[in-house]
């Protein structure tokens, strides 16, 4: 049973950071690739940063420069550091192991200008 728990989320002010977290169960985690996507009100989920196996990364062009994936296998753990956040973060994260219909519960990213 896969199951993936995301956190770290919360209301940070333009141009602040957060880093979210999302832990993976189900002895899968080192192999397979890992994504975080988006979704804000009224928008459709948007792939935002992805790690492959091999900790290879890739970045939608809105979040390049501020934002950086990372894993750490012996944790089962992907992380998302966030850096210069802007108003149009505003969305629900989620992560996702890639190629498969995995998903958590998603946390909330609120920034205010």
């Amino acid at each position: 049973q896969v199951q993936l728990v995301e956190s770290g989320g919360g209301l940070v002010q333009f141009g602040g950071s957060l880093r979210l977290s999302c832990v993976a169960s189900g002895g899968f985690f080192s192999l397979y690739g890992m994504n975080w996507y988006r979704q804000a009100p009224g928008k459709q989920r948007e792939l935002v940063a992805a790690i492959t196996k091999g900790s290879s990364t890739n970045y939608a062009d809105s979040v390049k420069g501020r934002f950086t994936i990372s894993r750490d296998n012996a944790k089962n753990t992907v992380y998302l550091q966030m850096n210069d956040l802007k108003p149009e973060d505003t969305a629900v994260y989620y992560c996702n192991v890639h190629n498969y219909d995995y998903w958590g519960q998603g946390t909330q990213v609120t920034v205010s200008s």
